[in-house]
């Protein structure tokens, strides 16, 4: 049961909108209104409040990050490792398909950036270089966060941590899936920067 238990662990945190209850509750309407109608912090920076994006980025990291270390800490040992498998897929699951908002939620990469820090920190490190790097680079946040997740599950055998591997990289298959139509959009150049024209 530890696998179920944990994965749902992670379903209930990952499925927290965080995006949509911040903007609500400052006064800001429905997030999924505007923009690509998610509920993730780069729809919420198109309502032009910095803070409300930065709270919901850090926010959406947290509730992927919590439910792995509390899976690894309640189920320790031989199933730690399976236990924080399961709860980093549920939560990611969570974001991107929230049953409270009919499964339609985020695309995942914040929270799957809380989901690699929780696994093992070089992960997290390894997805935060690359993430970073290329934002600043190209000012692209879904080819960024495409990277950033291919990325970490690269990095996951490479740093010695192979048990990993499988769960990220069935997140980043999924990620780079919920991002077809920004796949689209880069391959034509017409994927908006951040900072620039709408």
């Amino acid at each position: 049961m530890e696998p179920v238990l944990a994965a749902l662990l992670g379903y209930i945190c990952g499925s927290i909108p965080f995006g949509l209850l911040l903007t609500k509750a400052a006064g800001l309407g429905d997030v999924r209104n505007i923009g690509s109608g998610n509920i993730g912090a780069t729809n919420v920076l198109r309502t032009g409040n910095k803070g409300l994006a930065a709270g919901t980025l850090l926010l959406d990291l947290l509730k992927g990050l919590a439910p792995v270390v509390a899976a690894g800490m309640i189920w320790a040992g031989d199933n730690g490792a399976v236990a924080k498998a399961f709860a980093a897929g549920g939560a990611v699951i969570g974001h991107c398909y929230p049953a409270w908002l009919k499964f339609k939620g985020g695309k995942g990469v914040a929270t799957n950036a809380g989901v690699a820090f929780g696994l093992a920190w070089p992960i997290g490190l390894a997805y935060a270089l690359v993430w970073v790097s290329l934002l600043l680079i190209f000012r692209i946040s879904s080819l960024a966060g495409m990277a950033a997740v291919i990325a970490a599950a690269a990095a996951a055998p490479l740093f010695g941590f192979p048990q990993y591997f499988p769960v990220l990289a069935a997140i980043a298959g999924l990620i780079v899936y919920l991002h077809r139509e920004n796949i689209g959009r880069l391959v034509k150049g017409e994927e908006p920067k951040i900072g620039g024209k709408k």
